[in-house]
Order: C-alpha cells, then structure tokens, then sequence
C-alpha cells in the first residue's frame, strides 16, 4: 500500500503527459477543417454579436399613459338639435390608456319604472298562460295585452326599441376628433426616462402638427379617421356598430448610441375582426354598452337610457432596449 502512494507521488511530480500532433497534408482536409472553424467564428460574430447583440444587457420598460380627446359633434334628430362634447362621447373620461368614443346611439327618453306591454315580436301572447314570471329576461306579470298580443312585464316603460341601428352612424363628425396621447417609460435597469414627446417636439409643434407616418411620424395628436384607416377598416362600418382598436407604442433602443436616437414608433391593428368579412356571418358583431342618466319629474324617478355604439381604443405599449 505504502510503495503505491509512493509511486503514484513519484509519478505525479516527475511525469508530464502531452497529446501528440499529427500534421495531415491533405489539402481536402485542410480546406474543410479551416471552413468549419470560419463558420463556427462566423456564426458567433454574424448571430451572437452583431444580429441578437449577444453582449448586451437588456431591459423592458415601466409605463404610464395619459389621453386626452378633442372635438365636438353635432346630430339632428327628428328635429332635436344636439351638440356634443368630450363629457358625452368619451368613456370613462378621465384620459386612460382604454377608453370608448360614442359613434351612434339609440335613445330611450322619458323612462319610469312601472308596468307596460312588451314590444311586438319580442315575445307573442294568446292568454295569460303564455306569460308566467321567470320565462323570459324581463319581469313579467303575467297578462297578455290584447291591443299588442304581448305580455305585459315589470321594467322601465316604455321598454327600449333596438331593432333598428341608425345608418349612417349619427355621429359620423367623430371622424375628425383627435386625440393626444402622452406616454412617459422608465427602464429601471439602466435608470433612463423617455416620453413620447422627443426632443424638438414644444408647444408650437404640438399645437400645428396631425400624426402622418411620413410627414409627421412623431406627432403624438391622432386624427380619428386616420387611426381607423390605419388599422385597415372603412370609419362609416366601424361608426356604425363599434368595434375594437389598438394602437401600439414600440420602443426598441438600442442604448449603446445616443438615448436621444431612442423615439417611438406607432402602429395601429383592427381588432374588430377581418375587413373584408361581412357582418351577417359573425357570430356578434361590434361594441356596444347602456348607460342611464336619472332625474326627478314631478317627484316621478325616471331616466333617459342609451345604448351607445362605440370604437373601443385600447393602446399598448411594448418596449426592449439594449445596452453595454
């Protein structure tokens, strides 16, 4: 045991192994060795380094959006003239990164809570029998009204009448809205802030300038019919029944270079659905929600409900910047 461990030392100490060299001259060999080893170094320098910027840290950034709309719409309805401001169109109001514009309504005016016929179509009666409480979504009384051979329900009279959308939307002018969008990121990582309103861009600028992607790609006031152009579908098909629209803020940096180069781009997407596919084949088509404003008459509560038609505006900010 003892002579081992003393060998093994001796071997250790006094022993030096190396690998041997061969040369090959082959020139076939040669060739094909040396262009694997290029394309080995080719592959790290192309792909690792210059194309996925191996060799940078990278970071995504923390954002926040501010809106604001301006514009005002008119309508003429049976001869009730009507102006609109951003406190009517806009939902919610408070300027989010998700909001609505109304583009077409129905309005059910006068409503009080009480008892009244159903509308014709909506559900047929012969007696009193074919309305027993808890068959349909309203509350019935269960009696059929012989003068519209409906049943009679418990709800806010006169119920609302939406079988007929109006067409042309009634606030087509919502076309020639605009909107200004305000977005400040911060990458945490490497402690910088940009905004989208980039170095050039003042108060002169801001107020003369219409968002283009040619002429004017980093002003941040949007002309609404320019959004829906943009994103691929007509602005009287959408006004009409609603729909859905984003709006992306990129910001792809690369930090290695000036920060002031690190500017927004913009882009716009229907998610309304395909344009070229008809309405009659979808399964639901648009966007569209109820809201109801409340007064008293006579010591009477009653309320004015629209079911307001709407391009819903979602804006999305996605950002990745690199640096050393």
């Amino acid at each position: 045991m003892k002579s081992h461990i003393t060998n093994a030392i001796s071997d250790f100490f006094c022993e030096y192994e190396t690998p041997r060299q061969v040369l090959v001259r082959n020139r076939r060999v040669g060739v094909v060795c040396r262009l694997i080893q290029l394309g080995v170094l080719a592959y790290i320098i192309v792909w690792v380094f210059i194309y996925e910027k191996g060799y940078q840290s990278t970071d995504t950034a923390v954002s926040s959006v501010f809106t604001k709309m301006k514009g005002v719409g008119y309508t003429n309805v049976s001869g009730e003239e009507r102006v609109w401001d951003v406190a009517d169109y806009v939902f919610p109001s408070q300027g989010d990164a998700s909001f609505v514009v109304m583009t077409n309504y129905i309005i059910t005016e006068g409503q009080k809570m009480g008892k009244c016929p159903e509308l014709p179509g909506k559900h047929h009666c012969s007696s009193g029998s074919d309305c027993e409480g808890g068959r349909y979504k309203r509350q019935m009384t269960g009696v059929c009204v012989n003068t519209t051979k409906t049943c009679e329900v418990l709800a806010w009279c006169p119920v609302e009448d939406d079988s007929k959308i109006p067409d042309p939307p009634l606030l087509m002018s919502a076309e020639n809205y605009t909107l200004f969008i305000k977005n400040s990121v911060t990458f945490p990582t490497f402690k910088v802030s940009r905004s989208n309103l980039v170095e050039g861009i003042d108060k002169n600028y801001i107020g003369n300038c219409l968002h283009d992607p040619k002429t004017a790609p980093l002003c941040p006031i949007f002309r609404l019919g320019d959004i829906v152009k943009m994103s691929g579908f007509s602005f009287e098909t959408i006004a009409k029944v609603g729909g859905a629209i984003g709006i992306v803020i990129d910001w792809t940096c690369n930090f290695d270079v000036d920060v002031r180069k690190c500017k927004p781009t913009y882009e716009f997407h229907g998610l309304y659905g395909n344009p070229d596919e008809k309405d009659d084949v979808r399964a639901s088509v648009g966007y569209n929600f109820r809201y109801a404003k409340h007064y008293l008459e006579d010591k009477v509560q009653k309320r004015t409900l629209l079911k307001v038609f709407g391009i819903r505006f979602d804006i999305i900010v996605q950002s990745l910047v690199s640096h050393i």
